[in-house]
């Protein structure tokens, strides 16, 4: 992984003031996705021996045990972007009917993934999105084509909800809350995606002259959704991506990852596993949402996103609820990551280039 550049942790901004402790859930949580791993499994058996209140030996762990990388771009240079995503509430109802006729899809029965690996084992991290059409594998429909009705999706709602544009933000996100009629809460998180690539929204509204490139964040968009309801079905169509949601328990601490593991408010971030391996801690140095304040600590990487490519790019998950979501849609940053790695891991990754916001 040439993009990777042996550093020390003394490089790392922040690096004596975190309070690692606040991570530590996050961490064991990593080492339970990363099971059966051979390169985690010693610092993952120590990591489970230290007291969750003991910040100045988890220091100590890391320290004696991982080795720190300053992670570079492609085209040169270590800064990149850092967004936010959160875990949003929306109303909704099992049945369709009143203002609930939105519906929450789960993954078609016709939608084929083509692994590749097996032949190519540098694509491993590549999984193609199709459907048959005759003996032929063609691309799946695309959002314009799923909203439009008639495609196989219909007769797989899990569920309706009041607004469309919170449902686009929902599979923007990746997981939430709905919130029933009959007071009952229902959490979902993705299931699958059509394999179109993600387009930014929020790009082409300052490219038609819609928003300004300072408007153009989560708030921006809705507000802007709102004042113009006749446009909105030709915005959110130039995103073709569409993904499809599956329902899960309600007995876990936050949403699941694509490491299949819970995630950790102000601890996880979603990252191009091409680039850094997934369930790996990292360094973050970013600044706050709109601010110069530094936001330099100790962070997961136990997600993925559509949206999250390149080397130097993260997306940073604030949490559940309204709050949460103030700070993930305002939060475009520049930001330094530096992925720690165990002393002996073998450094095979595949890289990647890339960069994509709302």
């Amino acid at each position: 992984m040439p993009w990777l550049k042996p550093s020390a942790f003394a490089d790392l901004p922040g690096w004596q003031d975190d309070d690692l402790s606040a991570a530590w859930p996050a961490l064991l949580n990593s080492c339970k996705g990363l099971k059966g791993q051979t390169a985690w499994t010693k610092v993952c058996q120590l990591a489970s021996q230290i007291s969750p209140f003991d910040a100045e030996r988890m220091r100590q762990f890391f320290e004696s045990n991982f080795q720190p990388y300053q992670s570079q771009q492609a085209e040169g240079g270590n800064e990149g972007l850092i967004t936010g995503y959160y875990e949003p509430l929306l109303q909704g109802s099992r049945t369709f009917g009143g203002n609930y006729i939105y519906p929450l899809y789960a993954a078609p029965d016709d939608l084929l993934i083509v692994d590749l690996s097996s032949l190519y084992p540098e694509l491993k991290n590549l999984r193609l999105r199709g459907r048959l059409q005759g003996k032929r594998v063609v691309p799946y429909f695309s959002r314009a084509e799923i909203e439009g009705g008639g495609t196989p999706t219909r007769g797989k709602e899990l569920l309706w909800v009041d607004d469309p544009i919170d449902l686009f933000f929902l599979q923007i996100q990746g997981s939430g809350r709905v919130q029933l009629d009959n007071g009952e809460t229902v959490r979902v998180g993705y299931a699958d995606q059509n394999g179109h690539p993600y387009k930014s929204i929020g790009k082409w509204l300052v490219e038609q002259g819609e928003l300004t490139l300072d408007k153009a964040s989560m708030q921006g968009i809705k507000e802007w959704a709102r004042k113009n309801p006749e446009k909105l079905a030709t915005l959110l169509n130039t995103n073709p991506s569409y993904v499809f949601f599956r329902e899960l328990p309600n007995n876990t601490s936050g949403p699941l990852g694509a490491l299949g593991v819970p995630l950790s408010a102000e601890r996880s971030v979603a990252i191009d596993p091409r680039a850094i391996p997934l369930g790996a801690p990292l360094w973050l140095a970013t600044t706050r949402p709109n601010s110069t304040e530094p936001l330099n600590r100790l962070m997961l990487a136990q997600d993925t996103g559509g949206a999250i490519r390149g080397n130097v790019r993260a997306d940073f998950f604030w949490g559940f609820g309204d709050s949460a979501g103030q700070l993930a849609g305002a939060m475009k940053q520049k930001g330094r990551i530096w992925v720690l790695l165990p002393r002996d891991y073998p450094l095979v990754l595949t890289g990647a280039t890339g960069k994509n916001g709302l």
